[in-house]
């Protein structure tokens, strides 16, 4: 018979976050560190809204481009928050997450053998989608001894005349990197000059923990109409599977992104719509409550990792820290894996998110306290195993 599958899906690894999170739901008194996922429920007043859109039988699908009231609640949402403006009715696209965003900018802006620079170790979903829309992803490797942050030399290294589109994925899942303002300053003449599209996702943007907050680079001069800004209520709004993001833009680009929404997705959840309205209207002191529960696990982590002589640079955005394993001579998902049968916690091995992740681990602290003590407690263990290991393998 003929092979009914496509060679370009094919050759795509499936995704290395799901692989621990499946072996770990089958262990008994596992813990998980894997997901990124927050361990707070969605706000009353947002369920509520929800649960009444139900009952008034706000049912049927909305316009495409979604609900004009949540368009019109985001602008106001990033203008008051990080200076960005945008029109809700020709620049602003509700989607089914920020992932189907990052899928449809890819697939209106890529022509085969475009390029895209993908900063590494990052996102899981931005190198398959641009090589499903036919486009090169580049990954630059990011290092540790600069925060992970992208300099301004290791852009103007990766530009070809095939460059089309920049990613920058910060603050940064997996290793909780920021850019700060002059960060992002430094990349702009080679931007501009090159003639380069950005895409940024801002999915973990009220998840930033420095002393002046976010900063887009979309806010930015000559940046507005050469970046496609995405975000969503995952995160931040603890509202994951609701699956809601949103993208806003120039319209031309934004234009094309709704033809191809219409014909694969037809419109967002309407239920979740209405929730999201609420959440930008009334979901600022929540979204400050769980800010501040993060940034006390954040620094937990760090201290306890300081403790036990594991390597890690500060992080100070989203809920992840990544620590670096390479003393013990074990690649990461050899590490993660004798770390769940030893000592049933599941960690993901910083290679699901790049080859350039090799030799870290990639930890979520989107979980209780509670958890996050019990599982340093039994790594701190492990570490001294492997530590004690590796002293008796040397004196033999």
């Amino acid at each position: 018979m003929r092979n009914p599958l496509s060679k370009v899906i094919t050759e795509i690894e499936p995704s290395g976050i799901r692989k621990f999170f499946d072996i770990v739901s089958e262990m008994k008194d596992a813990i998980s560190l894997g997901v990124g996922e927050p361990d707070f429920d969605t706000p009353w007043h947002i369920r509520d809204e929800g649960i009444y859109s139900l009952e008034k039988g706000r049912t049927f699908y909305t316009s495409n481009a979604g609900l004009k009231e949540l368009k019109t609640e985001i602008t106001k949402y990033l203008a008051r928050k990080y200076d960005l403006h945008y029109d809700c009715n020709t620049e602003t696209l509700v989607t089914v997450g920020g992932s189907e965003a990052i899928d449809l900018a890819f697939r209106a802006m890529l022509d085969p053998g475009d390029e895209v620079l993908i900063p590494q170790p990052s996102y899981v979903s931005y190198l398959p989608c641009v090589r499903l829309a036919g486009g090169v992803p580049v990954p630059i490797e990011l290092k540790e001894e600069n925060q992970f942050r992208l300099t301004r030399e290791e852009l103007a290294a990766a530009v070809t005349p095939r460059t089309k589109i920049l990613v920058l994925p910060f603050p940064n899942n997996p290793t909780g990197a920021v850019m700060e303002k002059e960060d992002l300053e430094s990349l702009l003449d080679i931007i501009v000059g090159n003639d380069l599209y950005v895409l940024t996702d801002e999915i973990y943007a009220e998840l930033t923990y420095t002393e002046d907050g976010h900063v887009s680079i979309a806010s930015m001069p000559g940046m507005r109409d050469r970046t496609i800004y995405i975000n969503g209520f995952s995160k931040a709004f603890a509202m994951t599977g609701w699956r809601l993001g949103y993208v806003c833009g120039p319209e031309l680009i934004i234009r094309e992104m709704l033809k191809i929404h219409q014909f694969a997705i037809m419109c967002a959840p309407t239920t979740s719509q209405y929730a999201a309205v609420e959440a930008l209207k009334n979901g600022d002191d929540d979204v400050a409550m769980m800010r501040e529960a993060y940034n006390g696990r954040r620094r937990y982590l760090i201290h306890r990792f300081r403790e036990m002589g594991l390597k890690c640079f500060e992080p100070y955005g989203a809920f992840y820290i990544f620590p670096s394993i390479q003393e013990f001579g074990m690649s990461s998902e050899e590490f993660a894996m004798r770390f769940l049968d030893e000592e049933k916690v599941a960690v993901v091995p910083g290679t699901a998110f790049g080859a350039c992740g090799e030799g870290f681990l990639r930890i979520s602290y989107a979980y209780s306290l509670d958890a996050l003590k019990e599982a340093l407690d039994r790594l701190e263990r492990f570490v001294q195993k492997l530590r004690t290991e590796d002293s008796s393998l040397q004196g033999v």
